[in-house]
């Protein structure tokens, strides 16, 4: 039972940022090529369409890092796994790597979450459109808490799978 909820949890989580992330880019590239139409073929530029960006942007880069966090796609330096030979040696090796990427990803939201917290009393206006900055800076506190949400899951796989190893002697 509780493996089909989680399954589902994830599986939707999965599906809605994937979908925010179209979204995202969908808005990203319209904003872009309306400022160009504008700007060069009417030569009446709107003024704050870039800083309008800012926002669109800032979620797309923490989105799609936690994106590849939950994917495990995220760029990894996976030298000392090339000269180990042994599952068991193997699996400590990428156990040890994901416990300290959730330490680190812990540590940021931590940070992300004071940041969260400042933005808020701030309360921060843009430059043009007076859109209040919280709106953007949200999305470092939400892609570092999905970071550190994947990472934890990825350190719980790795475990299990760790003790699988031990229990029936190889990965099935």
């Amino acid at each position: 039972m509780y493996k089909g909820i989680g399954r589902s949890i994830w599986k939707g989580m999965s599906e809605t940022q994937k979908f925010l992330l179209i979204v995202l880019i969908l808005g990203i590239t319209s904003l872009v090529v309306i400022q160009v139409f504008l700007r060069y073929v009417l030569h009446h530029p709107l003024m704050g369409i870039e800083e309008m960006l800012i926002f669109p942007v800032i979620w797309l880069y923490f989105l799609g890092a936690a994106n590849a966090s939950q994917e495990r796609s995220q760029i990894q330096a996976q030298v000392i796994e090339q000269f180990l030979r042994q599952p068991k040696v193997i699996h400590v090796s990428k156990i040890t790597r994901a416990a300290i990427a959730l330490g680190i990803a812990t540590w940021l939201t931590y940070w992300a979450y004071d940041y969260l917290t400042y933005s808020i009393n701030a309360a921060k206006l843009s430059a043009t459109l007076y859109w209040p900055l919280v709106y953007a800076e949200c999305a470092v506190f939400f892609g570092f808490l999905l970071m550190t949400i994947y990472a934890f899951v990825e350190l719980a796989d790795y475990m299990i799978r760790f003790l699988h190893i031990l229990k029936n002697g190889k990965e099935t």
